[in-house]
């Protein structure tokens, strides 16, 4: 995690992957698939958000095989109590503005999973991606008033509406 508390993106792709155990056992293979679609349907395909091997995740006690299943059941992966913990961290963590690729995939994996989270942490989140985007779009609205003109004050227009959307939407989602 960066100092900040936002999330690196090999964590990111943790998150994806615990939250979907989370759901449930899954086979492994299935797992990867999952997690792969999902961030290259987010942020397009890059391999660099995929390298972390999820057997990684079994090494460090994460996840692991069941032992008392069938042999076709024992091709599942479930999460673990320490998994547990760490998914709730990596929930719980702040989303690092302006909004970059990285930070697009967090808030996806965020609203993804958010329904996991209980209902104190699930309100703290929704209010801190509405105070994320309330700075972001202060940080446009001040870049605006420099008097800019032409097709830059079209986008920042544009840009801002977008944001202010989103904002509305996330305030709707505390009520």
């Amino acid at each position: 995690m960066y100092r900040d508390n936002t999330l690196i993106p090999t964590e990111a792709i943790r998150l994806a992957a615990l939250g979907r155990l989370m759901e449930g056992a899954v086979d492994y293979s299935e797992l990867a698939n999952e997690v792969r679609h999902f961030v290259s349907s987010i942020i397009g395909p890059s391999l660099d958000m995929l390298t972390p091997s999820l057997e990684l995740m079994r090494l460090e006690g994460l996840a692991e095989r069941p032992t008392r299943l069938s042999l076709e059941q024992k091709k599942n992966i479930v999460i673990t109590e320490e998994g547990r913990q760490i998914f709730r961290t990596l929930m719980t963590s702040n989303v690092r503005a302006p909004v970059n690729d990285v930070s697009k995939l967090v808030i996806a994996l965020k609203m993804r999973f958010l329904y996991l989270l209980d209902k104190d942490d699930r309100a703290k989140q929704v209010a801190m991606l509405s105070c994320m985007y309330e700075s972001e779009l202060a940080r446009l609205e001040q870049l605006k008033s420099l008097h800019i003109k032409g097709r830059f004050a079209d986008w920042l227009v544009f840009e801002m509406a977008q944001l202010q959307a989103r904002l509305v939407w996330f305030k709707e989602q505390n009520r």
